[in-house]
């Protein structure tokens, strides 16, 4: 009777499996070819893709890819150090070996070219749960994290600003990407990124 009721103890256990046992994920390994395509949008939510990533090369410094057809580059751990859109001097975004409770903080230098305004931020970030989120692409186990940056900077519309943003975002080790992404800044409004479909070599 007590191995009965230990061994059902042993099978509701198995149950909770994905949420109960630790979860790390490793720095993601990316192959020439590697493609995301990311739905963009601020108000209306939308399933058509509008950003592509495309990976060209990878070196031991840093990966070179495309964005829409135009340069992109990418941290070995896929930060985004330089895009059509923006470049940062150090991107920190993911940071791995990742786990729920983990947490850094870290300052970098940025520009936002559609905008020509440039400046800095303090950002701290925190992995807060593994969880299962549903995006265009599919169902993925990510982990959420959730980022927090004071910035200051310049602009031709506001020569002096300072404001603080906010990024939730799921990145899953499966599809080696941030698989949604909602941010909130008080001068550019809350734009949300989803994973649409992708093509991983290996």
């Amino acid at each position: 009777m007590r191995i009965a009721s230990l061994l059902r103890v042993a099978a509701a256990a198995s149950l909770c499996a994905p949420s109960a046992i630790a979860q790390v994920a490793t720095r993601p390994t990316v192959d020439v070819g590697d493609e995301w395509r990311f739905a963009v949008y601020y108000t209306v939510p939308t399933s058509e893709p509008s950003r592509t990533w495309r990976i060209v090369s990878v070196g031991a410094q840093r990966i070179e890819a495309t964005e829409n057809g135009e340069p992109l580059t990418l941290t070995p751990e896929l930060n985004v150090l330089d895009s059509p859109r923006a470049s940062e001097s150090n991107p920190r975004a993911l940071s791995f070996p990742m786990e729920v409770g983990n947490a850094w903080r870290y300052r970098s230098d940025w520009v936002f070219k559609p905008k020509k305004s440039n400046g800095s931020f303090d950002v701290d970030v925190r992995v807060v749960s593994y969880e299962k989120v549903r995006v265009p692409a599919g169902e993925f186990e990510a982990f959420k994290l959730v980022a927090t940056a004071a910035i200051s900077g310049t602009s031709p519309v506001n020569s002096r600003y300072e404001a603080e943003s906010r990024t939730t975002y799921w990145y899953a080790p499966s599809a080696r990407a941030i698989v949604r992404s909602i941010h909130h800044n008080p001068y550019l409004g809350t734009s949300t990124v989803e994973l649409v479909s992708l093509q991983l070599r290996n």
